[in-house]
């Protein structure tokens, strides 16, 4: 079965996702600026290269859609335009992006129809598509960079999810302007 994979950019150290016209945002993106770019090292192109499906939401898919596909300078650019997305929207009929399904049917079902086979799935999010597979286990990692920032303004990402959720920490790397890309694994207890 595919492992799930949820990439959780722009997160504050108060536990607030970035939002658009925001002093945060403004600040994760001027970090982003002064790093070179998006991360184009070896390991992320290959764990974007290398997913069996890019699945997100609505408006992930818009925001990713506006940029990438004629950003050709943008190391992600060529892979997503490539890779097999999937949209979770009960709202979107068509997508103009090349290699693009939507789906509107139940959440587990088309998760389970996803997960056949090996390799892994990367989740882009929105925060809503995250809490939905959240209440339904069905994310088994999660890869968080966490911005060495305290905001008042943004989206609560762990909010409305199930009482307990234990992660086991997979590995850490703090860069030096600060940020830690943490990736955490969900502890699934041995059953006897």
């Amino acid at each position: 079965m595919r492992t799930t994979k949820a990439l959780v950019f722009n997160y504050s150290l108060n536990g607030l996702l970035a939002d658009p016209d925001t002093d945060f945002w403004d600040f994760v993106f001027g970090q982003l600026d002064e790093a070179g770019g998006p991360d184009h090292d070896d390991e992320t192109l290959a764990l974007l290269r290398n997913a069996s499906a890019h699945v997100m939401g609505r408006s992930a898919y818009e925001g990713m859609a506006q940029n990438l596909p004629t950003n050709t300078e943008h190391p992600w650019s060529a892979i997503m335009n490539a890779g097999n997305k999937v949209v979770f929207s009960r709202t979107m009929t068509t997508a103009a992006w090349e290699n693009t399904t939507i789906v509107s049917g139940d959440t587990a079902e088309e998760m389970d129809r996803l997960r056949q086979g090996d390799g892994h799935i990367l989740l882009w999010g929105g925060v809503s598509l995250w809490r939905s597979l959240m209440q339904l286990d069905l994310i088994d990692e999660f890869y968080v960079s966490l911005y060495p920032y305290l905001t008042g303004q943004g989206t609560l990402m762990f909010d409305d999810i199930p009482k307990g959720y234990r992660l086991d920490l997979i590995s850490s790397l703090a860069k030096s302007n600060g940020v830690l890309e943490l990736h955490y694994g969900r502890h699934r207890p041995l059953h006897r």
